[in-house]
């Protein structure tokens, strides 16, 4: 087999890999979940720090459903006392974390208006440089889903 036949038939079955693993997440259990209408918060865990010593905090989401969507959203971010991560988080620290701290503080509102219509974080991807951010963010979102599940 030459060299371009193996290349190709490996971006062929890891195309076929992609495809049927999108396919698999698509039966997801959250997509066939039923929400009683209203306003829900949820509350990621407590994050303690990266690698660097930053990030640490949690998340809050406050969603609207609406016809078993998330028909409103706000993502807000604090730190582990409670203060809440805005404009001034990170001013201490050095530019490139300064810069990182922002960075996570700006994503909060595309997570949120990025779920609106949706049943689910399933589709949501994390920000570049703002994943602890996105991972608290999918967490309160599921912590105020299953307040909101209908149960039988």
């Amino acid at each position: 087999m030459s060299k371009k036949s193996f290349i190709a038939a490996l971006i062929a079955v890891m195309s076929s890999a992609v495809i049927v693993l999108s396919f698999s997440a698509c039966g997801s259990d959250s997509r066939n979940t039923e929400y009683i209408d209203g306003t829900y918060t949820g509350r990621s865990s407590d994050f303690k720090e990266d690698e660097s010593g930053n990030g640490a905090g949690y998340g809050e989401v406050t969603i609207k459903i609406e016809n078993n969507k998330i028909a409103d959203c706000t993502f807000m971010m604090y730190e582990l006392d409670g203060t809440l991560k805005d404009e001034n988080y990170g001013a201490d620290l050095s530019r490139e974390n300064r810069l990182k701290a922002q960075k996570a503080v700006q994503s909060a509102d595309k997570y949120a208006s990025g779920v609106i219509g949706k049943s689910s974080v399933d589709d949501i991807d994390a920000i570049s440089g703002a994943t602890i951010s996105c991972n608290e963010f999918k967490e309160a979102i599921n912590d105020a889903l299953k307040k909101a599940e209908k149960t039988s």
